[in-house]
């Protein structure tokens, strides 16, 4: 897909790889709805792109699905149409054990990953499939094929999105909706205070690890639109942990849960 001319949907514009991605976008010549929700995170987008009417702030908690479903007529009256939507918006967990984490921490990571990406596909499906070409992308993470210690419900839920995604590029083969999931492995945001998590003193023990800049995890996102691609990973990490994870499900769980394991707490 070209991009230039394009409108696109991102979530977590106001932040991080979302916030990257839509200064990307606009400076190869898109418009873009930015959602996110955060006020001032939009704003600070809205001030770093200086793209005028080129981007929209819209205030919207991706979990209200009565929110979200008014989103696509809110976005052909500002842009005129929408021809991809871009699934950003994610929270971690607490760096903790499945039987120490509450259901109400397990709910709230399960409702912004999965059930978040699933309104947002629901609501702009019909919209997309009216363009003559579109793009549908999904960010799920390599916590998706690799399990992380201390995040198993974030990646269960990253899981449920590879299995989406995948599923509507089956669906959608025909059709001219290009799908796209991403794989993102370790990448420099500020996601764990984004999601109210506050990494626990036996992190700070946790052997440091290279991560991907947001910036070059925006580019892989926008080359994977470009090219219509059915997936990307994001970082050697993600991609060395496909190739393993693949070859050594077994290997590549036991590697990650000692290479990690400093992470959880206690």
């Amino acid at each position: 897909m070209d991009i230039a001319h394009k409108v696109f949907v991102v979530t977590g514009a106001g932040n991080g790889i979302g916030r990257e991605v839509t200064l990307q976008l606009l400076a190869e010549g898109a418009s873009v709805a930015g959602i996110d929700l955060s006020k001032h995170g939009l704003q600070e987008t809205a001030r770093r792109a200086n793209a005028a009417e080129r981007f929209t702030s819209h205030l919207v908690n991706i979990t209200d699905r009565s929110a979200v479903e008014a989103l696509p007529a809110e976005v052909i009256a500002a842009h005129g149409q929408v021809d991809g939507v871009i699934n950003i918006a994610g929270v971690i967990q607490k760096f903790v054990k499945v039987n120490d984490l509450p259901f109400s921490a397990i709910e709230k990571v399960m409702n912004v990953n999965f059930w978040g990406t699933m309104n947002m596909c629901k609501a702009f499906l019909p919209a997309l499939l009216a363009r003559p070409a579109a793009a549908l992308v999904n960010i799920a993470s390599m916590g998706a094929y690799a399990p992380v210690p201390g995040q198993a419900v974030y990646g269960a839920s990253k899981a449920a999105v590879k299995i989406l995604t995948e599923a509507l590029y089956a669906e959608l083969l025909d059709t001219n909706v290009a799908v796209t999931v991403v794989f993102p492995g370790a990448i420099g945001t500020d996601i764990a205070a984004n999601s109210g998590v506050a990494l626990t003193d036996a992190s700070t023990e946790a052997p440091a690890y290279k991560t991907t800049s947001p910036v070059d995890a925006a580019r892989v996102i926008l080359t994977a639109v470009e090219k219509g691609k059915f997936r990307a990973t994001i970082g050697g990490d993600a991609a060395a942990m496909d190739r393993l994870s693949r070859l050594s499900p077994k290997h590549a769980t036991t590697l990650i849960a000692k290479q990690m394991g400093g992470l959880l707490a206690g």
